[in-house]
């Protein structure tokens, strides 16, 4: 790519992200459906709530959710040297899972006491990730992790199957169940300023540091012969990575694929190269989530939860993407 079309394909991601996010503010089911027109704003009390109350602290949340998830994939598949890994894998998104089911049947159902539960079990899920691959004695550092993340997702996914059990069927469990589905039907300015703390130092680390991936995707002695600290500079931009996802996840629940599908899509258009490749990540994961997610609340007249949509598109992307030679 020319540096001239380089330059327009920056400009062009920008603008769609922008209009993406502004079209989504406007397209929803009040006052009719599929769209809320900007002069309505002055005569329209309740439209000024919905708009600046309710859909404005979602979208955002939307494009920060679609962000740390992008992100969060490149970092780790490059890091893996995995082009199949998300931030699934560590035990991230499965002990952010236990942590919401646990607040949810044992402490409260009130969203920042969720919130708080998820992130701290997330946490621990990269910890103890950590800790066995520290164990294990088979295979090199960023194998035993991976295998080490497997084991400890796989647990804390036993262990969310065994509190839907101890769920009250007719309140806790339903409860439990949509959250899984993932959504951001609950979203306030309370849980966006929650979760930027988390989002935007995690993003910002990993984008400065967009420089070294591509030597920390090399094997441990070639890194350090480039000047590079690797375990060091590894754990570094994964906690980065890891804070972010887990306060998304926190909030949103469980929505997959985002992770996974962006930075292939980001690979193709720019190319494998970190420093472009991230940046366009999570762009395209930002105008990937806020679209999912306005159409999970404008197709029906009941809102279909957010995680049943980027799992659609993404797989389907997912498949036509691996179809396409290179």
């Amino acid at each position: 790519m020319a540096p001239a079309q380089r330059w327009r394909f920056w400009v062009l991601l920008g603008i769609a992200v922008l209009l993406g996010i502004a079209l989504a503010l406007f397209i929803g089911r009040y006052p009719r459906p599929y769209w809320l027109s900007p002069t309505l704003l002055y005569e329209d009390e309740l439209a000024r709530h919905v708009l600046f109350e309710l859909r404005l602290p979602r979208v955002l949340m939307g494009a920060a959710l679609g962000m740390a998830l992008a992100g969060a994939g490149l970092v780790l598949q490059m890091i893996f040297r995995n082009p199949l890994v998300e931030p699934g894998f560590l035990g991230i998104s499965q002990g952010a899972a236990f942590g919401a089911a646990f607040s949810i049947i044992f402490l409260s159902s009130f969203p920042i006491v969720i919130e708080v539960t998820a992130t701290a079990c997330a946490m621990l899920g990269l910890i103890c990730s950590f800790l066995l691959a520290r164990s294990l004695r088979y295979g090199e550092w960023h194998l035993r992790l991976l295998l080490a993340g497997l084991a400890i997702s796989a647990l804390f996914a036993a262990g969310v199957g065994l509190l839907k059990y101890l769920a009250d069927p007719l309140r806790q469990l339903p409860e439990i169940t949509f959250w899984l589905l993932g959504g951001l039907w609950g979203i306030t300015w309370e849980d966006l300023l929650y979760v930027l703390p988390f989002v935007i130092p995690g993003i910002t680390l990993c984008f400065l540091m967009r420089w070294r991936l591509n030597i920390l995707s090399l094997e441990d002695e070639t890194a350090f012969s480039l000047g590079a600290s690797p375990a060091r500079e590894r754990v570094l931009i994964l906690a980065a990575a890891v804070a972010a996802v887990a306060a998304v996840i926190s909030a949103a629940g469980l929505v997959g694929w985002i992770g996974l599908i962006t930075p292939h899509m980001a690979r193709r258009l720019v190319g494998a190269e970190a420093h472009r490749a991230l940046p366009a990540s999570l762009l395209l994961g930002a105008l990937f989530a806020v679209g999912c997610d306005t159409l999970a609340r404008t197709l029906l007249a009941g809102e279909i939860p957010l995680g049943i949509l980027t799992s659609f598109f993404g797989a389907m992307g997912f498949a036509l993407v691996m179809m396409r030679k290179l």
